[in-house]
């Protein structure tokens, strides 16, 4: 028998594809499916996922909804250009308590089209909020530039003794 204890348990996400196209049935959620993948291949455990409509209210209240009581990571995928109903990060920013500016900067610099997001990133309660592109390819690329550190913070979130690297 091993001295080692429980293996520990996976962090858990929720992904929110905002896209009217894929409430509608007109497009098919690849973004959403794309974040799923490259949360599990992190170890993350994917708990929920979501569709909704565009706009700040539709966001503002799913998000809200989604990290009610939750200790754990909350990514959006659509929603985040200079469309005229890509109003993400606004939705975001209404139910934020702390912005962590360090983690939008990041996710911006995964790509050359990254400069073009105007996604946020934040916490409320113990949940780390991340907002990414729409498409499958930039929304998994942003979500690896910071899935390393999301982990640590999630424990700081809740409280859990951490190690610095």
């Amino acid at each position: 028998m091993s001295g080692a204890g429980p293996a520990p348990l996976a962090h858990q996400a929720k992904v929110v594809t905002v896209s009217d196209g894929v409430v509608a049935g007109t497009r098919e959620d690849l973004s959403g499916a794309a974040l799923q993948e490259a949360l599990t291949a992190a170890g993350f455990e994917v708990v929920e996922r979501s569709v909704i409509a565009d706009g700040v209210a539709s966001v503002a209240g799913e998000l809200a909804r989604l990290s009610a009581s939750f200790s754990g990571l909350v990514v959006t995928t659509g929603g985040t250009g200079f469309a005229p109903r890509d109003q993400t990060p606004e939705g975001t920013r209404e139910i934020l308590e702390r912005e962590a500016p360090g983690l939008a900067e990041a996710m911006r610099l995964a790509s050359p089209l990254g400069r073009l997001s105007r996604g946020v990133a934040g916490i409320r309660g113990r949940s780390v909020i991340l907002n990414t592109p729409g498409s499958p390819k930039g929304a998994a690329e942003c979500l690896t530039a910071v899935i390393d550190v999301i982990p640590h913070a999630l424990d700081l979130l809740a409280g859990q003794p951490t190690r610095h690297p």
